[in-house]
């Protein structure tokens, strides 16, 4: 083993121990060169990104419940017309007993008056008795009629 000898008069014993610690495990980096790489963490890009995906997931749900919200208001609006295709109906004149899921057509008379009937406009012959076709519709269970088709 051959190398320069250290001559122990000329270090500086102050000047060393500021370089050492008596507890390396508390230092913010590596105290010697097997020791674990140590990086400062970049907090403001940490909560950032934190912030972001935060921002991402509530984003995604908020428009799932719009959706929902979306959907739950076309069905409102199918029921609104159901009843009020319903009414109608029922303050039209029927000259039968409607059975439930039987298609029937609602039609409108010259004076404005309504009229179930058991045929479809393309069956009648040349002599119709109607002057406007409303709607095929259809008997459901709860006595609510379901347009199948309506003439706009």
């Amino acid at each position: 083993m051959t190398g320069k000898k250290i001559d122990i008069s000329k270090l500086d014993l102050e000047l060393m121990k500021e370089k050492t610690t008596e507890n390396p495990g508390t230092l913010p980096y590596a105290h010697h060169s097997g020791s674990a790489l140590i990086k400062p963490e970049d907090k403001g890009k940490i909560t950032g990104r934190a912030v972001a995906a935060m921002h991402s997931q509530t984003d995604m749900q908020m428009a799932q419940i719009y959706e929902q919200m979306r959907l739950l208001a076309d069905q409102a609006k199918k029921i609104q017309s159901r009843v009020e295709v319903s009414e109608r109906i029922y303050q039209a004149s029927i000259a039968f007993e409607p059975l439930i899921n039987h298609r029937y057509f609602l039609y409108q008379k010259e004076d404005g008056t309504d009229f179930m009937s058991m045929i479809a406009p393309e069956e009648w012959g040349r002599k119709k008795d109607w002057a406007h076709f409303v709607a095929e519709v259809k008997l459901l269970a709860d006595h609510t009629w379901d347009i199948l088709r309506e003439n706009t």
